[in-house]
């Protein structure tokens, strides 16, 4: 038994000054990493797509993008005249108030009455940003799922077995020019979306 731990004390001791040597050496340090295997056994192959590239320079993006631009500035618009027709008969009741053209009781019930115009476009205005809110959250479900979608079959001939998405301030902070595949993935969305 005693032989038992002093062959384990030399082996570890012989580890640790291995160690030592490699660590301090000078040079070049060589590092490498093992390749990591899939359930399979196959080695895992890793790329990434700029998230940020790929939804700017994506045809559908552009397209959803000007329509919603569109519509934001009928809304706005729309909205616009009714504040402008308000602003005008709230000028013109105050006029009329100051000239004396109008009972007290007419200027309560005109005053009512823009008071309540005004609640109303408040109600407008929220109800607009309401409505925008939604349509672009669908309009990037919609070019989120268009990519995943477009990934599922790019990714059946490729065969990698992790696509990353990255973009400025996200979690992958560093990625081998030679992993990122968004050229050739923004090829292949803008291919399929003009068919």
């Amino acid at each position: 038994m005693k032989k038992a731990f002093i062959i384990s004390n030399a082996v570890l001791g012989l580890a640790v000054i291995i160690l030592f040597v490699l660590q301090f050496r000078g040079g070049k340090k060589d590092v490498t990493t093992a390749p990591v295997t899939g359930k399979d056994g196959k080695t895992a192959s890793v790329v990434y797509v700029n998230i940020d590239s790929l939804v700017k320079g994506y045809d559908m993006y552009t397209d959803m993008q000007s329509e919603y631009e569109i519509k934001a500035k009928k809304k706005e618009a729309e909205f616009g005249a009714k504040m402008k027709g308000f602003q005008r008969d709230a000028k013109d009741f105050q006029e009329k108030v100051q000239k004396g053209l109008v009972t007290r009781s007419q200027a309560q019930t005109l005053q009512e009455g823009l008071a309540k115009r005004e609640q109303d476009l408040v109600q407008l205005r929220q109800q607009f940003q309401t409505e925008l809110s939604e349509e672009e959250g669908v309009m990037l479900r919609k070019i989120h799922y268009s990519i995943q979608e477009f990934l599922k079959e790019y990714n059946k001939t490729k065969g990698y077995s992790i696509i990353l998405s990255t973009n400025a301030g996200g979690t992958v902070l560093y990625g081998d020019d030679a992993l990122n595949i968004t050229t050739d993935v923004l090829k292949g969305l803008n291919a399929g979306y003009t068919k």
